[in-house]
């Protein structure tokens, strides 16, 4: 059987296809998202002086790391249900349990992504700021979080792509995402090469223009990182020499 650029065109043109796109992307977004709070969380709690705090980080990073992804997505579409009746309702979609599944496994790699962010930073930029009068959260605020921010994004933009590709498997809760409606277009047409292809090209470009955003992202943070940097250093001597 031949390549039928027919078939691969009609598919790389379809509605369905550009619909599947747009929902692996919005789940993308908002799990990514999720799992950046989780994990800046996790990172905080793993690193105060108190031990349970330290144990729960600790422990939340151990089980969701371990778990393959696709054993948390079907637990949460499937088992959830069972041990709490009000997921059974219809509010609780597919796309809400990927979401829930996504943001918890993705969770706990970006902990350790924030954490070792956290150890980048010098100690001495944060007591030389709080012996400037500055609160604890402001020196987390304007000192900690922006150089944190700077270090994590390389390795957060990996995760964003790797997330966006993990999205397939919530074809297997159903949700209908790209992969779902390429499935659902071999079993009736059995053209696979074509309609594999046409996902694989939706895949590419999107992959492609989340990279460029990487990369402008980087210089422009990179920019106002270090002017940032530079006027609260003149900021601080100045109100050092007005002492």
């Amino acid at each position: 059987m031949n390549f039928d650029g027919a078939v691969f065109w009609q598919a790389l043109t379809s509605d369905t296809f550009r619909q599947g796109a747009i929902t692996a992307i919005a789940l993308t977004v908002v799990a990514q998202l999720t799992a950046v709070v989780i994990g800046l969380v996790l990172a905080v709690m793993r690193g105060s002086g108190n031990r349970v705090l330290r144990g729960i980080s600790w422990t939340y990073v151990w089980i969701f790391r371990a778990i393959p992804t696709l054993v948390q997505l079907l637990f949460v579409w499937n088992a959830l249900p069972q041990l709490f009746p009000a997921l059974r309702e219809d509010w609780f979609s597919s796309f809400l349990a990927a979401w829930l599944a996504l943001s918890i496994n993705e969770g706990a790699y970006m902990a350790e992504i924030v954490r070792s962010g956290l150890l980048a930073i010098d100690e001495g930029q944060q007591l030389a700021a709080r012996a400037l009068g500055m609160t604890p959260w402001s020196v987390f605020r304007r000192v900690v979080i922006p150089q944190v921010v700077r270090v994590i994004i390389p390795p957060t933009a990996n995760e964003f792509i790797t997330m966006l590709k993990i999205t397939s498997l919530a074809s297997a809760i159903s949700l209908q995402e790209l992969l779902t409606y390429t499935q659902q277009s071999i079993s009736i047409t059995f053209r696979f090469a074509e309609y594999y292809a046409a996902a694989a090209i939706y895949y590419l470009v999107i992959v492609s223009v989340f990279m460029a955003f990487q990369a402008w992202l980087e210089r422009r943070f990179l920019w106002s990182s270090q002017r940032g940097g530079e006027r609260r250093l003149v900021t601080a001597l100045r109100g050092m020499g007005a002492r």
